[in-house]
């Protein structure tokens, strides 16, 4: 479980054959063989680490649903340990289990994201979502996606700054919605299904 509150912004020093290696500092912290560090919102497993990098493995079932699939070394990447129970939840509830990856079409200060058509009715104005693994509020719910306002502190603590029309980047909606409209599905219309979800 994570909060979507970026702790650093490492840089993938290599990917392929399974794996992935990431350049940090601040996440190494305590860090244990087993333990998981969300990059740009992706929930992984640390499975090596030395002074200033972890290693992941990094399965075909992740790389086909997240934006990771085109990532190549030097790229930027958002870092956040797991939460502890003793920890503020600055951000909301962020599972770091990737919905959805979403295409940018404006880039900050107001970030505007075109999403899959099956996350649309999890987003509202006001809700959560987490975008590259930033829990960021939705300004205005779109008919294509929504837009979020990104003050200058996120721009330059994350990666969220960077990013250009065209870029992908990984969506998470509130899992909160997706259990309730999981009680209320009996009494709904049908709908579009989340990518997984069986028909």
């Amino acid at each position: 479980m994570f909060t979507g509150i970026v702790e650093e912004m490492g840089r993938i020093e290599s990917i392929g054959d399974g794996t992935l290696r990431i350049r940090a500092v601040t996440v190494l912290d305590g860090v244990r063989i087993g333990d998981s560090i969300a990059v740009n919102g992706c929930c992984l497993t640390v499975v090596a680490a030395g002074d200033d990098w972890w290693q992941a493995d990094v399965s075909e079932e992740t790389l086909s649903r997240t934006s990771l699939r085109g990532a190549v070394p030097d790229d930027p990447v958002n870092l956040e340990r797991a939460v502890r129970a003793d920890d503020r939840l600055g951000g909301h509830v962020v599972q770091g289990h990737v919905d959805a990856v979403g295409t940018v079409v404006q880039p900050w200060p107001e970030l505007r994201v075109q999403v899959p058509e099956q996350l649309l009715r999890y987003i509202v104005e006001k809700g959560s979502i987490t975008v590259d693994g930033v829990s960021l509020t939705v300004v205005d719910a779109l008919a294509d996606g929504f837009t979020v306002a990104i003050i200058p502190h996120t721009a330059e603590v994350t990666s969220l700054g960077t990013k250009q029309p065209g870029d992908p980047v990984n969506l998470e909606v509130d899992v909160m919605a997706k259990y309730v409209e999981r009680l209320l599905e009996p009494y709904l219309p049908p709908s579009v299904p989340l990518q997984g979800e069986r028909t």
